[in-house]
């Protein structure tokens, strides 16, 4: 009898790599409501035979894409890697860069969209107005997430167990006397931006810094990006962030949202 796996039919062009394809489409299987699943189910979810699912599964494994407890497969936080991969191209940087634009000119302070690549956040997109820290900001450049809000902001859309790999393997920079550094007081700072939607960060990276971010969500959902304002902390305190820099940045994601459900769906 044919292995169900071999006995896919072939596709036209010659290009076509089958088994990148299958193992794409394992790790597609998984999903917010099939987080783990034994080999099995996995087989069943992509239609490929269980030796096959096997080697793939064992394969992405060896790799660091999956973890297995014995009897569950699950993926891993390296998955980010290849979502990074895509939002560090072209597409986002151009959707985003005259929605800053047009944020920058409203607000007058400096504004940045960056996306999460494990521990890191990594700007994709900026518009400064002014020259506000001692160091200069590039497309590229990276911050530890957990000192940054547009990284608090991504952190706090990660499910509970990305979440815990991500902080355990975080080095805990201390930039200023305000950065935080506890565990403890980083996770009670997520759950805040988790419940009201924002972050703010008061000098924990830089002396003088001061910074308000907002998830940019795709279509289902999830937080794919971040976009903040940064200001001198001569000219922003908390309030004056959250009365005058928060509804233009609110309206900013918005807008990245919509231009991205424009052009990519």
């Amino acid at each position: 009898m044919q292995d169900r796996d071999e006995a896919a039919p072939r596709p036209r062009s010659s290009d076509f790599v089958r088994t990148l394809a299958r193992g794409l489409a394992v790790i597609r299987s998984f999903s917010a409501e099939r987080e783990a699943m034994t080999l099995s189910e996995v087989a069943k979810a992509t239609g490929l035979t269980r030796a096959a699912s096997r080697r793939f599964l064992l394969t992405l494994t060896e790799l660091g894409y999956v973890r297995f407890d014995g009897r569950h497969f699950a993926l891993t936080p390296r998955v980010l890697e290849l979502g990074f991969a895509y939002l560090s191209s072209l597409s986002l940087p151009e959707v985003a860069q005259p929605h800053l634009e047009r944020l920058v000119a409203e607000v007058q302070e400096s504004a940045s969209v960056a996306v999460l690549d494990q521990g890191d956040i990594v700007y994709v997109a900026r518009v400064a107005t002014r020259r506000i820290m001692r160091v200069s900001i590039n497309i590229g450049t990276r911050f530890p997430a957990v000192s940054t809000s547009m990284g608090r902001v991504l952190l706090a859309d990660l499910d509970a167990e990305r979440l815990d790999a991500v902080l355990a393997s975080s080095e805990k920079t201390v930039f200023t006397p305000h950065t935080i550094t506890d565990e403890d007081l980083l996770r009670a700072e997520l759950d805040r931006v988790r419940a009201q939607g924002w972050a703010f960060v008061d000098q924990e990276l830089e002396e003088g810094l001061r910074a308000i971010a907002v998830p940019i969500r795709d279509q289902s959902g999830r937080a794919v990006a971040a976009v903040n304002v940064s200001s001198h902390a001569s000219r922003t305190d908390l309030d004056s962030a959250r009365r005058d820099l928060l509804p233009p940045l609110k309206a900013a994601a918005a807008r990245m949202l919509a231009d991205m459900a424009v052009r990519f769906d």
